[in-house]
């Protein structure tokens, strides 16, 4: 399409919209945002409708952003996408590889951008780490992702219902660094995944992966932390230790700071809607799914542990 400014929508009006979506989008010159749906939230000054399908139906929007949980997302990008919409898709850009896949084919043949997000990776430190790691030789790694889930996801019961990935949902963040930075491609090699006896999705992780170079890496994930949280990957190679900390906005080399350019608070989702604009401008989708791929998989090979209940 042409550079006019692009008409967007929003599905799925919830804290993530709020906190990052919103201040990114009114800083974006190229989006103008014309209409939300959700059920519950509205955005003042902004047409709101109850669901995706009135939306679609009464507003001449040119895209979406689809920011409701992953397990309703996929019939939401399905009715866009088949409307002529481009769509971005929050991550994790849905609840399964499949259907993510298929979506990416559906984009396709409408002709429209399909773009599945991965906020951590615009992070301040993600590129200037992986252009380090592309110079030196990989030992180890050592990921380790824990925070507090009653901090950052107060009473909100899809994730911890099934395709919702419980303590996932933060660690894909996690795994969408480390499998942007690494060098070659990493597989799961074995997982335990702890599930409180009233849920339906783990509280907690254990991973081992292996990269195809034959480099081990571990991987811890836990909700059940307090106090400060855990967002760090750090990289054993032949010149030291390099270490991403504070989920992606610092960087250390033998533990001394590494220069990074300096990111606003909203610095990663202003780069999302960017790309998205670039995406839709180029005609292009880009639907990377290696963070969910793992995710599957670990589902797959993992031993279960029940613990007690989880009430938050």
């Amino acid at each position: 399409m042409s550079n006019k400014v692009i008409n967007l929508g929003i599905v799925g009006v919830g804290k993530i919209v709020r906190d990052q979506h919103l201040p990114s989008i009114a800083k974006n010159s190229g989006f103008s945002l014309s209409a939300t749906a959700s059920r519950n939230a509205s955005v003042d000054g902004v047409q709101a409708f109850s669901d995706i399908a009135s939306m679609l139906e009464a507003c001449d929007i040119d895209a979406v952003a689809l920011c409701m949980p992953p397990q309703y997302r996929q019939a939401a990008a399905q009715l866009a996408l088949k409307s002529g919409k481009h769509v971005l898709l929050e991550k994790p850009p849905g609840a399964t590889v499949s259907e993510v896949e298929q979506l990416a084919e559906l984009a396709d043949k409408h002709g429209v951008s399909l773009f599945a997000t991965w906020h951590s990776r615009y992070g301040a430190a993600v590129d200037v780490a992986k252009a380090l790691l592309s110079e030196q030789r990989l030992k180890s790694v050592a990921l380790v992702w824990q925070e507090d889930v009653r901090k950052w996801h107060p009473n909100q019961q899809w994730i911890w219902q099934a395709g919702g990935l419980g303590v996932f949902d933060p660690g894909i963040n996690g795994l969408s660094i480390l499998t942007h930075c690494l060098p070659s491609p990493a597989y799961v090699t074995s997982a335990d995944l702890i599930f409180p006896a009233n849920k339906a999705a783990p509280i907690a992780a254990n991973i081992n992966f292996k990269t195809v170079d034959g480099v081990d890496i571990s991987g811890q994930f836990d909700w059940r932390a307090t106090g400060s949280e855990a967002w760090n990957i750090d990289f054993e190679t032949d010149q030291g230790l390099l270490q991403i900390k504070d989920g992606g906005a610092r960087l250390l080399l033998n533990n001394e700071d590494v220069a990074v350019a300096e990111h606003s608070e909203h610095g990663e989702y202003e780069a999302i809607y960017t790309r998205f604009a670039d995406l839709i401008q180029r005609g292009v989708s880009d639907v990377e799914l290696a963070p969910l791929k793992l995710v599957a998989d670990a589902f797959l090979l993992a031993n279960r542990e029940e613990v007690d209940a989880f009430n938050d």
